[in-house]
């Protein structure tokens, strides 16, 4: 019935979704097998896409040629570009999406591929020959042969969900645990743990009182994620709104807690600290009067509401009687209940840097399987696991990404050599060179790289240099040509910057962090008339490239020069035999971490918990020898 696949994709989810179209883009024939086809790339919890450092790697998914960036452009119900107040290393784009359409659109992406097929069944162990993965079993008592199996099963690894002292046994409220794949390769000496995390309750629009809520409006202009198609028409944004917890709400959720699983102990698995579920937040900040709550519509086709900001598993009439005391929500319905769910997943440090499993060959993890958390997080290691599953088998050089090049390349590396002890999410704290790594030139960084192996299209790569071209002639007219006073100095008054005395190359104006690109265009006729002669389809891009460029040229150069500095650790090759118990000179912890981690490089090695500048110094010298 099956031919033998190259990729078998195992969950269609964000992660299987971008693994299983880019290996399947970059010529392999691949399956993608999931419990239920229509719920492919489902929003499980915030019907959102992006956020703080989330929002970089979806435009980095999209400028190496991934769907996210797509699929989510075409079904926004609201843009947002968070921090405009702070500089653009901490600008993060955030769309709320429509949760009925965005699976449907995925769907019909992945069913345009000519050799990507998709198959509805329950994969329950893996065919494995040696120390070599060569297909999967399914539920449906069928063996399928690959070349290469990519693991992507998000929380339905043994999954169970936690409803108060309600057991429900499942991957998402209303669909089936997944049961074999842990216990398969437990056998063959993978480690298994436990993570849980939560969602909210989904409440009835029309039972919402709005006109006691903060309305919260998109942006005036709004912006979108992908580099590759530019939006024509004018956005129909709709509403988010705010609203806020009280100290009787939390008087009333405090009656629940001794039905609680998670503060009976019935769940072990650890949660995310960023995202605490509501009886965490008025454990954790028992001083604290309320809580602000972001209420998100789901649809475009729906009354549904989310709640974000009241994730809870405690029991259902807690949940409501806490509900109804929150202003605006006096009578509401709901429609889905709020739950926590606790699913398997195998520590990170078992896998190499391209998602490689270090025990079993050909075969990648990726996404919640990981450890990690968030649609984003997991749609960027799906594409970069198709991606070096794809090249693994046709015997290609890796395609593995710096922690100077890109957020995707410091999630993958800090999972491999830190490993996670709770759902780990992305920060833009958590990139040294962030600076570099801004949304803005995702598509400049990272392209090329795509382009080279073949995922990028020659429309991307010609978007980009016609954007590069673009930005480095307008850099070069800013920094050759001047304002006089009279064109300028009114502007000045008005933004409370001082006025000049003589003719000023613009490209100094700008340095003022009260005046912007725009500010000086509508004064200044020669500079409009330039903007304007850029073509409109990446205008926008362009003076905001060149704008950037200026204004933090010492601050990117700077960072560049440290990344160009340190990169020599990352060049630093250890052999994957290197014995580390034989040099007495490193400390115990750092022999053991070693040993078991096996980092490829020396920067890898740094990054490690447990091994200091000292133990660095060691393996630097033998290294050097």
């Amino acid at each position: 019935m099956f031919k033998k696949y190259d990729v078998i994709v195992v969950g269609a989810g964000h992660a299987g979704c971008e693994a299983a179209s880019a290996a399947a883009n970059l010529g392999s024939n691949v399956l993608l097998i999931t419990q239920n086809i229509n719920t492919i790339a489902g929003l499980s919890c915030n019907p959102a896409m992006g956020g703080v450092a989330k929002g970089q790697i979806v435009r980095e998914i999209d400028a190496l040629g991934g769907y996210s960036g797509l699929v989510t452009d075409q079904n926004t119900l609201q843009f947002r570009m968070l921090n405009r107040s702070k500089g653009p290393a901490m600008w993060s784009p955030r769309a709320q999406v429509d949760n009925v359409s965005f699976t449907n659109t995925w769907r019909h992406f992945l069913e345009s591929i000519p050799s990507l097929d998709i198959w509805q069944d329950e994969v329950i162990g893996l065919k494995i020959e040696g120390s070599e993965v060569v297909g999967v079993r399914t539920k449906l008592d069928l063996e399928i042969d690959s070349r290469a199996v990519v693991l992507t099963n998000g929380t339905f690894l043994n999954g169970k969900i936690h409803i108060g002292e309600t057991n429900i046994l499942g991957g998402r409220i209303g669909e089936m645990q997944s049961k074999g794949i842990s216990e398969d390769l437990r056998n063959y000496g993978f480690e298994v743990e436990t993570l849980k995390t939560g969602t909210p309750m989904r409440v009835d629009g029309r039972s919402i009182d709005f006109t006691k809520l903060e309305e919260q409006r998109g942006d005036e202009n709004p912006e979108q994620f992908s580099y590759l198609h530019k939006r024509n028409d004018i956005l129909d944004q709709r509403s988010c709104f705010l609203a806020y917890t009280s100290l009787e709400v939390h008087d009333i959720l405090r009656t629940g807690f001794e039905f609680s699983p998670m503060f009976q102990g019935r769940i072990q698995g650890r949660g995310p600290r960023y995202c605490p579920s509501i009886e965490d937040k008025i454990d954790r900040f028992a001083g604290k009067d309320r809580h602000q709550l972001f209420v998100e519509p789901e649809s475009r086709y729906t009354n549904l509401f989310y709640i974000n900001g009241f994730s809870s598993s405690l029991p259902l009439s807690v949940q409501y009687k806490a509900l109804i005391a929150i202003k605006g929500f006096e009578n509401a319905v709901i429609q889905k209940p709020g739950y926590a769910i606790e699913y398997d997943y195998f520590p990170p440090t078992q896998l190499i840097d391209t998602l490689e499993t270090k025990l079993i060959k050909n075969l990648y993890f990726a996404g919640q399987i990981n450890g990690t958390t968030g649609y984003e997080e997991a749609g960027c290691q799906g594409l970069m696991a198709g991606i070096n599953a794809h090249l693994k088998i046709n015997d290609k050089p890796a395609f593995v990404l710096k922690r100077s090049e890109a957020y995707i390349g410091v999630l993958i590396d800090d999972l491999i050599t830190k490993g996670v002890d709770e759902p780990y999410r992305m920060f833009t704290s958590r990139a040294e060179y962030r600076i570099l790594l801004r949304q803005d030139n995702a598509d400049i960084r990272l392209t090329p790289l795509s382009y080279e192996i073949g995922l990028a299209k020659e429309d991307r790569m010609r978007l980009v240099e016609r954007k590069k071209e673009g930005t480095n002639i307008l850099v070069d007219f800013l920094q050759k040509n001047s304002a006089s006073p009279e064109e300028v100095n009114v502007l000045f008054e008005e933004k409370e910057t001082p006025t000049i005395n003589q003719k000023t190359k613009i490209g100094q104006l700008l340095l003022r962090p009260q005046i912007t690109l725009d500010d000086l265009s509508n004064n200044i006729p020669y500079l409009k008339e330039k903007v304007e002669a850029i073509d409109q389809d990446i205008r926008k891009e362009v003076t905001e490239s060149a704008e950037i460029k200026l204004k933090y040229e010492s601050y990117i150069s700077k960072e560049q020069e440290i990344a160009d500095k340190l990169s020599k650790h990352e060049s630093l090759i250890i052999k994957d035999n290197f014995d580390y118990q034989s040099l007495n000179s490193l400390s115990f912890e750092a022999r053991e971490k070693l040993s078991k981690i096996r980092p490829k490089t020396i920067g890898q090695a740094s990054r490690i918990s447990g091994v200091s500048p000292s133990d660095i110094s060691v393996l630097i010298i033998y290294i050097s020898r």
